[in-house]
């Protein structure tokens, strides 16, 4: 394996740990969150939605990193990666239409960031040369 070719898996490797732990995070936090303050924080989507989105955000952690942990399924991590840029995309849409567009920036760098993990760990046999 060449010097740049593992660069970019371990700068790969850190970007998967922090976003499988910021998700953890947010989807943890929506999870222990009781439905009717979930409701009352995000005015225009209800509870019940923002805990699906919370499920979708931790097993989307999870697909992050134990796919290559476990060195099973490993195809899996691109697509874990790809729902969270969909998840991602709808986070800037509610917060720039809500908090404006500047608040946005947050959510846009995370679907970003979750963009190149799902591009960079991608099946060898799909990418061009």
């Amino acid at each position: 394996m060449s010097t740049h070719r593992r660069g970019s898996q371990i700068a790969l490797w850190l970007v998967q740990a922090i976003l499988a732990a910021l998700f953890l995070f947010a989807g943890g936090f929506k999870l222990a969150t009781p439905v009717e303050e979930l409701s009352r924080l995000s005015a225009p989507l209800s509870g019940g939605f923002i805990k699906f989105i919370g499920v979708c955000e931790v097993l989307g952690a999870l697909g992050l990193v134990l796919p290559g942990l476990l060195r099973i399924r490993v195809g899996l991590t691109p697509l874990a990666a790809a729902g969270l840029v969909v998840i991602m995309l709808g986070a800037v849409i509610v917060t720039a239409g809500t908090q404006g567009v500047a608040a946005a920036g947050f959510p846009l760098v995370v679907g970003a960031l979750a963009t190149a993990v799902a591009v960079g760990r991608r099946s060898p046999s799909t990418r061009t040369a």
